[in-house]
């Protein structure tokens, strides 16, 4: 039988090399804009909040980034907490509240579709965190289509 050679790994262990970047850092130049749609349900994979963290980092690369929440992406954008509004009922609970609300503080824009966030899941705009704007679903094509015309990069993100 053969035998484990090597000693156990502990915590502060490095099991990749996490410092070598392979390609250069690509910044945004002057007026380049950033568009990061959700047509994906909060919690239902990883996506989300993957996404929400891209749209973050092309922010602070100097892109003018907007995120579009529409059908079940407004699931990302309506306030939670349990028992309260704001209470974190489990880690990672209001990951994507957080995440949504550091990115506008940062000087990012975030539409969600009145259309699904009333028709489809029931809520109203109160509903929605604190500086989300909502949108006609008639604009929703139209944002994406304004971004495609200046020539944005365009990050779609969906979930069956």
């Amino acid at each position: 039988m053969p035998a484990v050679t090597q000693p156990a790994h502990k915590a502060g262990d490095y099991l990749v090399d996490y410092e070598e970047k392979v390609f250069e850092d690509v910044k945004a130049e002057p007026g380049e804009k950033a568009l990061v749609t959700f047509h994906t349900v909060a919690f239902e994979g990883s996506i989300g909040l993957v996404n929400l963290l891209q749209a973050t980092r092309l922010k602070r690369k100097g892109f003018d980034t907007t995120v579009l929440l529409y059908g079940p992406g407004v699931t990302l954008g309506v306030q939670r907490g349990f028992p309260r509004l704001g209470d974190e009922a489990f880690p990672g609970h209001l990951n994507f509240n957080n995440q949504l609300t550091k990115f506008m503080g940062e000087g990012g824009k975030v539409y969600a579709c009145r259309f699904a966030l009333q028709a489809l899941y029931g809520h109203g705009e109160p509903s929605l965190i604190p500086g989300i704007t909502p949108i006609s679903p008639l604009d929703v094509l139209d944002l994406i289509l304004i971004h495609r015309k200046d020539n944005a990069f365009i990050l779609d993100t969906w979930t069956l």
